[in-house]
């Protein structure tokens, strides 16, 4: 099975040339590039977060296999949702699955399901594909969904994740696909998001998920982010560095319902 598009056509263009023109405008190619272990990526339509997202693949090595993890907007499926496709289908052509990643993640991890239900109309993995197309070329990927889960649930997912990934063969890049706080006035939408960034570059995974839990921050990526700080972590990262920041009223003029953008590597 391919998975085809949700969101070609609205979140990022459908053409294929418009695309990689509108992708060219997001990524700086002259930019020295460096090695992570992780990332943190917005993930709403190009023309809102794609400068904050460009800034992250513009900045770092990008190896042939990445494990993207994103938020399941819709409720749909298992609450830890591997894709079973064989591809996802973009406009710039396809991007394998990485069935030996997948098996091996699938063997350590038992409260993981493969369940394309949560992937179906799910923007937040789509959207980070082309953008690794262009800034890469070839990849594999392994995509899952998360939704609602307790702060040990996600920490057990990254220990889980670090344990499958260090006795891997090959560089694997783990990506947290996730926007910030939604829908309120700029100024107090820009505190909460700096409470759960702040955490963030603190590298205090717990510290992040309590935040946003207690002070109603939604953040839809949480649970991704927190499983991928928690699995960089125990794969020996100690440092989460801010790499842009921006909301949609920066873009649409619009401050009084704005949504928050961050992009972060983990080294």
């Amino acid at each position: 099975m391919i998975r085809q598009p949700a969101v070609a056509g609205s979140f990022y263009p459908a053409d294929k040339r418009e695309l990689v023109s509108l992708l060219e405008g997001c990524l700086d190619h002259g930019q020295p590039l460096r090695s992570v272990c992780g990332a943190i990526v917005p993930h709403a339509g190009y023309v809102y977060s794609g400068r904050v997202a460009g800034e992250v693949f513009s900045q770092i090595r990008i190896p042939k296999r990445i494990l993207l993890l994103g938020p399941n907007h819709h409720g749909l499926g298992s609450r830890i949702a591997m894709s079973g496709a064989e591809a996802w289908q973009t406009p710039l052509g396809t991007v394998a699955v990485d069935q030996q990643l997948a098996e091996a993640l699938a063997a350590r991890i038992p409260a993981m399901a493969t369940d394309d239900r949560a992937h179906a109309h799910e923007h937040s993995l789509e959207v980070m594909l082309p953008f690794l197309q262009v800034a890469r070329g070839e990849t594999q990927i392994v995509a899952i969904a998360l939704r609602q889960l307790s702060l040990a649930e996600c920490l057990a997912l990254g220990q889980g994740i670090a344990e499958t990934l260090r006795s891997f063969p090959e560089d694997v890049l783990l990506v947290a696909s996730s926007d910030m706080n939604h829908f309120l006035a700029a100024p107090e939408n820009e505190q909460l998001d700096k409470l759960a960034i702040s955490a963030m570059t603190a590298y205090d995974p717990e510290g992040l998920y309590q935040v946003v839990m207690e002070r109603g921050i939604s953040m839809c990526g949480v649970f991704a982010a927190v499983t991928v700080m928690e699995a960089a972590r125990r794969l020996g990262a100690s440092r989460c560095e801010l790499l842009g920041y921006a909301h949609s009223g920066q873009v649409n003029g619009d401050n009084s319902r704005v949504v928050g953008y961050a992009g972060l590597v983990l080294d």
